[in-house]
């Protein structure tokens, strides 16, 4: 038999410890999955190879899906179990805004946390803009909490925009307008979106006027402080309490109310969404109604924005006829 040489165990080992650092190299190579420097999250929506959008509340993202359609790729972020107006992103959502093709936000001081980052000025949209001289101040709101973030108050500018459909319908220009500018191969479907979306926002308004004409005689209560653009737009004598429709109410909170109702005499209270079975009894048995007004700023569980508002409209004919 040939003689074969053998290795001897230090070359084996050699051998054995340069296929085991190869191995390892070749894990922290970064993957196409997520390019370095980038989070995993912005790396996977960057695959589409689509202009990123990111928007600060749903009601944008519907408006920009609308109009655009598939031209673009349109990013909420904020959980849906949070007001968008007071979320707080992490490094990586916020690096996902500075790193997006544009970013709109409402204005009217809605993302508090975008005082503290910076933001490529370059691609912010104000979508408030137009009517930023007729924004509302609020004072001496009360500070309270709901949801998991934390305390806080509904002193300062008014944020709820939308819910003033001739105001909505000036939100959705600007973001029309901004898209145009981001792809404008597509604009002509951008308009052509733009218009539908603008009619039928015109039609909730012209709805709603004509309910503010029967509404004049009816004093109204909100469960929430975020009806201010809708009362101003559509003629509304509203004052609003501190609630929320799943909270059970107690005797301080019965208190407060009745406190209101002595100077305010309501019939009638508009909740931001369905309030639970015992809430509409106590308030049945101090003589209010109750209706649903859902501002819809973030994801509905069902239908869309357009859904949602016209539902809306239509549960205030209903009450009000």
């Amino acid at each position: 038999m040939p003689y074969q040489m053998q290795s001897p165990p230090f070359m084996k080992t050699r051998t054995l410890l340069f296929s085991c650092l190869a191995l390892v190299i070749a894990g922290c190579k970064p993957s196409a999955e997520a390019p370095a420097g980038k989070p995993a999250e912005t790396a996977a929506a960057s695959k589409s190879g689509k202009p990123q959008v990111l928007v600060a509340n749903y009601p944008l993202q519907y408006f920009a899906q609308r109009i655009a359609g598939d031209a673009v790729e349109v990013r909420f972020l904020a959980p849906k179990n949070e007001d968008p107006a007071f979320w707080q992103p992490d490094e990586a959502a916020i690096t996902a805004f500075q790193n997006a093709d544009l970013i709109l936000m409402n204005g009217a001081t809605y993302s508090k946390w975008a005082d503290k980052v910076t933001l490529p000025e370059s691609k912010v949209v104000d979508t408030s803009a137009a009517f930023a001289s007729n924004l509302i101040e609020v004072r001496d709101a009360t500070t309270h909490s709901h949801g998991p973030g934390g305390t806080h108050s509904h002193n300062g500018t008014a944020f709820t925009t939308w819910i003033d459909f001739k105001q909505a319908s000036m939100q959705a220009q600007a973001v029309s307008d901004a898209l145009a500018k981001l792809v404008p191969t597509a604009a002509d479907s951008i308009s052509k979106n733009t218009g539908a979306l603008k009619d039928e926002l015109g039609a909730l308004d012209d709805r709603m006027s004509v309910i503010s004409r029967r509404l004049v005689q009816y004093p109204l209560v909100a469960s929430h402080p975020v009806y201010h653009y809708m009362a101003r737009r559509y003629g509304l004598n509203l004052k609003s309490v501190l609630w929320e429709p799943d909270t059970v109410l107690d005797a301080t909170a019965v208190n407060d109310l009745n406190a209101v109702l002595a100077i305010h005499r309501a019939r009638w209270m508009i909740w931001e969404a369905e309030p639970s079975k015992d809430n509409i009894e106590k308030l049945a048995a101090l003589g209010l109604q109750s209706v649903v007004f859902d501002p819809c700023a973030n994801v509905p569980a069902s239908g869309d924005f357009m859904t949602v508002m016209k539902a809306n409209v239509e549960a205030m004919e209903n009450a009000f006829r």
